[in-house]
């Protein structure tokens, strides 16, 4: 089924009315599903308590695959979240003229919205030399990033207004730092459903609990089937991967006719409902979460478990190391899923330091807490790119680096042992890699001291665009009726960055 903007709103806009029938003879093709089936819902249940195995593809429920809008370059998006802020400035974009003028005053004017004092610019403590056949541009911080250097498309020109973690982190995740709205993730599967029945569409490990929470990877007003699906200890003030699971897989009081029983009985009493009702998309959302659920308890305890990877495989993710035992397994989590086809899963690197309880932002110790951050990351992620290229998944699948802001090319007032960078919106460096963008390209620059975004300007609305396009969806055609208007992820705004692509 095609998801072109009519059908997807008209369909959510009959999701909430009643049908009247004309005449008891008279039975739709709705009223007929609502009746027996339970809609479309209620019919993939019964096809599972009749013992016929996963849902088939073409029982067209809430999660069943969806037809892009037009030929798309990625099937599935590993987001690799640094929470707190990563510096532009030391790790990707080097600029001679903040080494040059290091503790002066800046020449350019700055803006007035800051988070906290700021003094004069600040040189990076670590060189830049050129990596892979491409020169993309690496501060030495990063051992192991240049070994995939000629797979990443550095996009430098990043730029946005939220100065405050909570803001800029739920426009990230959602396109709006004031309202609440579907997260990037839940649209996804909003719009493409996913491949594996037997698994959420979007899972998330280890989110932040903080500046936003839960809202970072919720729906909103989409369906409920659509929310991620945590895995992990949430990221404040440590973030732990080594006992993840789904949760509540096991019935130890209930086996699986009981369990069978259940839901026919359940499903007996919606229909008594629906019928009383009306089509709801809410509870069309709650069965299939049931019958997800039911399903998941043989496939789920399957992706988690790491025991079948080779030592090789575990070592590639520096799963063998302890500074990078914790990323590294959750790395290697994204690549399962991955290939597993779940749709979006989101990786959040947020664990707490003795100094700092919010990673990667650095008020004060920028070198000792990037040296951390960088260390704890730089292994695991090369191996996942590297994992993803040998196992054929990376061409279709677009893996995306970055944080809510980068941090400013000047100091932060403090003391000079402790000198740190504060929060800095407008201009900063994500990148991409897979999914049909080009490798090793350097898209957009910010000026000659990094403080400005000054070509191709790249905004949150046009980056979620751009990935969107990855997907073959047209951002401005995956819309959503509610309370009387069109909503989508990029609202009214959003510009495809077509030079990223190969």
């Amino acid at each position: 089924m095609s998801i072109d903007a009519p059908l997807i709103s008209k369909s959510a806009t009959a999701a909430r009315q009643v049908a009247p029938l004309a005449h008891p003879s008279a039975v739709s093709r709705r009223n007929l599903l609502q009746s027996w089936c339970v809609g479309f819902g209620g019919l993939a249940l019964s096809h599972l308590l009749d013992g016929a195995g996963p849902v088939r593809a073409e029982l067209k429920g809430p999660l069943a695959p969806k037809d892009p809008h037009f030929a798309p370059r990625a099937k599935r998006v590993i987001f690799l979240f640094m929470h707190g802020g990563p510096s532009h400035v030391d790790l990707f974009d080097p600029k001679p003229m903040l080494q040059k003028h290091d503790g002066k005053q800046p020449s350019f004017p700055r803006t007035r919205v800051t988070f906290a004092k700021r003094g004069n610019l600040l040189a990076s403590p670590w060189k830049f030399r050129p990596t892979g056949k491409s020169g993309i541009p690496m501060s030495e911080l990063w051992q192991h990033l240049p070994d995939v250097a000629d797979e990443l498309c550095m996009m430098h020109s990043l730029c946005d207004q939220n100065v405050a973690h909570g803001g800029a982190c739920m426009k990230l995740s959602t396109g709006s730092d004031s309202l609440l709205r579907p997260s990037m993730g839940s649209w996804v599967s909003y719009g493409l459903g996913t491949e594996n029945q037997n698994l959420p569409s979007f899972i998330t490990l280890c989110p932040t609990s903080l500046h936003g929470g839960v809202d970072n990877f919720g729906t909103a007003f989409l369906p409920s089937i659509h929310q991620g699906v945590p895995l992990g200890t949430p990221g404040y003030p440590n973030s732990l991967i080594k006992d993840a699971r789904f949760e509540y897989l096991e019935n130890s009081f209930r086996g699986r006719v009981g369990q069978r029983r259940q839901l026919d009985f359940l499903r007996r009493m919606n229909t008594r409902y629906l019928k009383l009702t009306g089509p709801s998309s809410d509870l069309e959302a709650r069965i299939a979460s049931f019958e997800m659920a039911f399903r998941m308890q043989q496939a789920a305890p399957d992706a988690v478990d790491l025991s079948d990877e080779s030592a090789a495989t575990r070592a590639l993710y520096g799963m063998d190391e302890d500074a990078t035992r914790n990323f590294g397994q959750m790395c290697l989590l994204a690549r399962r899923f991955a290939e597993r086809d779940v749709r979006f899963i989101q990786v959040s690197h947020a664990h707490s330091l003795p100094f700092n309880n919010e990673q990667w932002d650095q008020h004060s110790h920028i070198k000792r807490g990037h040296e951390i951050n960088v260390r704890q990351i730089d292994k695991p992620i090369a191996g996942l790119i590297k994992d993803l290229r040998q196992r054929g998944l990376l061409e279709d699948t677009l893996v995306l680096w970055g944080g809510e802001f980068g941090r400013t090319p000047t100091a932060q007032q403090g003391k000079p042992e402790t000198i740190g960078r504060d929060h800095h919106p407008d201009g900063f460096t994500m990148w991409m890699a897979g999914g049909g963008v080009k490798g090793g390209y350097r898209y957009g620059k910010t000026d000659e001291f990094g403080y400005y975004a000054v070509e191709d300007r790249m905004t949150i609305h046009d980056l979620h665009a751009t990935l969107l396009h990855t997907l073959g969806l047209d951002h401005e055609k995956l819309t959503y009726q509610y309370a009387g208007r069109e909503f989508r992820l990029t609202d009214v705004h959003g510009q495809v960055a077509t030079d990223l692509f190969a």
